[in-house]
């Protein structure tokens, strides 16, 4: 039963959110959605991602109410750039930081919250040159970003080191 459904959980939810898409439970949605889940289950086969476990969960639990303040705080930010668009044009840019992540994990996590946080995208992780590029909406202080990324970084690296 496992050659042919290699990831049930992962069939069965894409199933489920196929099923919430298409806001239906006719039979073809089914049919379809099983097929997508299956097929979908057997190309992840293929992915062979990096095992890396977190530690330290008093850590992790510290590191996420921090991630979650700042998102509040950008939230915040970003509704005062809209506010006052008639006042003072926002001072958007790119920023680029070097970065001493080796963990594909802690990387696809610091992506996460860079693109999660309101007002910051990240662009690009150069690997070679191990330097992040992200875009900043309202980049009144360079080294405010640069800290903020810094801080990120050195909490994923003591979670995942």
């Amino acid at each position: 039963m496992r050659t042919w459904f290699p990831y049930p959980l992962l069939s069965l939810g894409l199933l489920i959110i196929w099923m919430l898409l298409n806001q239906s439970v006719a039979p073809g949605t089914i049919v379809m959605g099983t097929i997508l889940g299956v097929a979908l289950a057997w190309v992840t086969l293929k992915l062979t991602p990096a095992r890396s476990h977190p530690r330290r969960i008093l850590r992790t639990l510290a590191f996420g109410a921090s991630v979650f303040l700042d998102v509040i705080r950008s939230n915040i930010a970003v509704a005062r750039v809209i506010l006052r668009v008639g006042r003072r044009a926002p001072n958007s840019g790119f920023l680029t930081v070097d970065i001493d992540i080796e963990d594909e994990n802690a990387l696809a996590l610091l992506a996460c919250i860079m693109t999660a946080t309101p007002g910051t995208a990240w662009l690009e992780y150069d690997r070679g040159r191990k330097s992040l590029l992200f875009h900043v909406l309202d980049m009144e202080n360079e080294e405010v970003w640069i800290r903020t990324v810094k801080r990120y970084e050195a909490g994923l690296k003591e979670m995942f080191g």
